[in-house]
């Protein structure tokens, strides 16, 4: 970890952090979800650089180390693009691989839709590209619904903050490393779901929670719960909704998503490749949510195998 350098880019006036790692000629950009940070990359990006190329993970404008936006309950998906379009600009990278989790999916694809030709390739982890239209993998989940719960102005603020930082995101990892969508009862919180003596998941540690717990610490929850929970829904104006970029899909067997409405079998009959016509998809038995995490090796060798087999296309 010692060998990853830290810096901050200043666009439009706010400052935003970025690890990186490598001096290869190609370069690799990394886009975590929630509630993670850079750090959830830590083993990707080694890879990466060890494989020959420039790995670098911004933390989103309000995540980590960057300056929170100017207006948090106004920023957008899209906000997110800009910057990171602006990042490559300021490190001089005209062309990129996005590798992008959670909600660093669509952060990842709308980069492809609306920038394609600084696009080289796709992975995407945990969450499949969405087609233009409002969501139906919700339809039919109770009102204690994680998502429902975090959209509700000053409900999650008022659960989050019974606790430090440490414990919300400690919390957080054994509730979405299930493979059951994460639902509180009626009269219940969301933290309240997991006992305080139930032990973290064997592949994150107390010293990579005590990395997060830090860089939560500093930004706190703000930006988090606007983008992506509160801005999900905002009409995104998008000509093409076709990637022709080079895909990967990576899923867990075991990640709660695929329990999403239509969400497993949208994957599985290929309905996805309408809108991802280059795209391949692999299953990780036993893999969560945090497949990347969980089994670093696999995701490693599926990550390097597809930038190696598309790098020779620029």
């Amino acid at each position: 970890m010692d060998e990853i350098e830290h810096k901050y880019v200043e666009v439009s006036g706010v400052k935003l952090h970025v690890a990186e790692i490598g001096t290869g000629p190609t370069a690799v950009m990394f886009l975590h979800g929630f509630p993670e940070i850079w750090y959830t990359w830590r083993h990707q990006m080694i890879a990466a650089a060890n494989a020959g190329y420039r790995a670098i993970a911004p933390d989103y404008s309000g995540y980590g180390l960057s300056d929170p936006p100017s207006e948090p309950e106004k920023a957008s998906l899209l906000d997110f693009v800009d910057d990171l379009v602006a990042i490559l600009d300021s490190l001089n990278i005209p062309k990129v691989f996005l590798v992008g989790k959670d909600f660093g999916s669509p952060v990842a694809n709308f980069i492809a839709l609306m920038h394609p030709k600084r696009v080289l390739g796709v992975v995407t982890l945990g969450v499949p590209f969405m087609p233009p239209r409002p969501p139906t993998h919700h339809n039919g989940l109770p009102e204690g619904f994680y998502i429902s719960r975090w959209r509700e102005p000053g409900r999650a603020e008022a659960d989050f903050g019974r606790f430090d930082a440490k414990t919300v995101i400690r919390n957080i990892y054994i509730l979405f490393s299930r493979s059951e969508i994460p639902i509180a009862a009626e009269n219940q919180e969301i933290m309240d779901m997991v006992d305080s003596s139930r032990p973290l998941p064997p592949w994150f540690t107390e010293e990579d929670l005590a990395a997060y717990g830090a860089l939560y610490e500093k930004s706190g929850f703000r930006t988090a719960l606007q983008v992506p929970y509160r801005a999900m829904h905002k009409r995104v104006d998008i000509p093409d909704w076709k990637v022709e970029a080079p895909s990967l899909l990576i899923m867990g067997e075991e990640d709660y998503v695929l329990k999403f409405q239509g969400i497993e079998d949208y994957i599985r009959s290929g309905e996805v490749q309408k809108f991802v016509p280059n795209l391949e998809t692999i299953f990780l038995p036993q893999g969560s949510h945090f497949v990347h995490e969980q089994f670093p090796d696999q995701v490693n060798q599926l990550i390097v195998t597809f930038l190696n087999s598309h790098v020779q296309s620029i």
